[in-house]
C-alpha cells in the first residue's frame, strides 16, 4: 500500500510518500516540502499546493492519502488559512479519486513516537530511525507529514480500512 501523508500550510506544506508492506516493513519513497515564499498572495499558494499535489499523485500513484486534521488554536485567522490550504490538497486528492484519511496531530505523533505530546524534533528523530535516513537536510514539515502517513499505515494494516471509515472524508 503506498500512502501519501501531507502536514498542510500555507508557506510551507509537507509531504511524505511511503510503502507499507507490513507493520514491521515500512519503506520511504519521497519526502520534502512544497514552499511558498512569504509575500505571495494565498492564491498562488493554493495553485501551487493544489500542483505539487497533483504531480505526488501522478508520480506515485498512492492507494490513499493521510492528512492532518485541521486544529483551530487561539488565532481564527491562522486556523481559517490553514484550512484553505487542506482543501487544496482534499480537492486535489478527490479529483484523482483517493480516498482521504484525516488524523489529529496527537493522533500522528502517538502512531510515530508513542506519545500524543511529543516535539517536532522527537517526530524527526523517530522517523530518522524508522527510515533509516538523515535528517539534517530534511525540514521538521516533511517528517510530519511522514509520521501522518505512517499512522493511517499502521491502524489501516491493523484494523483493515473499514475500520478507519470515521477518519475519511
Amino acid at each position: 500500500m503506498i500512502i501519501l501523508g501531507v502536514d498542510t500550510a500555507i508557506r510551507c506544506t509537507g509531504y511524505g510518500v511511503i510503502k507499507m508492506n507490513s507493520l514491521s516493513d515500512i519503506e520511504i519513497i519521497d519526502c520534502g516540502v512544497i514552499k511558498n515564499k512569504p509575500k505571495m498572495l494565498h492564491s498562488e499558494c493554493l495553485r501551487r499546493i493544489a500542483g505539487g499535489t497533483r504531480e505526488l499523485i501522478k508520480a506515485y500513484s498512492p492507494d490513499s492519502v493521510a492528512i492532518e486534521d485541521a486544529f483551530c488554536g487561539r488565532n481564527i485567522k491562522t486556523a481559517m488559512i490553514l484550512s484553505i490550504a487542506r482543501g487544496a490538497v482534499i480537492t486535489t486528492s478527490a479529483e484523482a479519486d483517493l480516498p482521504i484519511y484525516t488524523y489529529s496531530p496527537k493522533t500522528a505523533k502517538r502512531a510515530a513516537v508513542g506519545m500524543g505530546q511529543a516535539s517536532k524534533q522527537q517526530v524527526a528523530t523517530m522517523m530518522a530511525a524508522m527510515f533509516n535516513i538523515d535528517i539534517s537536510n530534511i525540514p521538521d514539515d516533511a517528517t510530519d507529514a511522514l509520521s501522518i502517513a505512517v499512522c493511517h499505515g499502521q491502524l489501516a494494516m491493523r484494523s483493515g480500512i473499514d475500520m478507519i471509515k470515521d477518519n475519511q472524508i
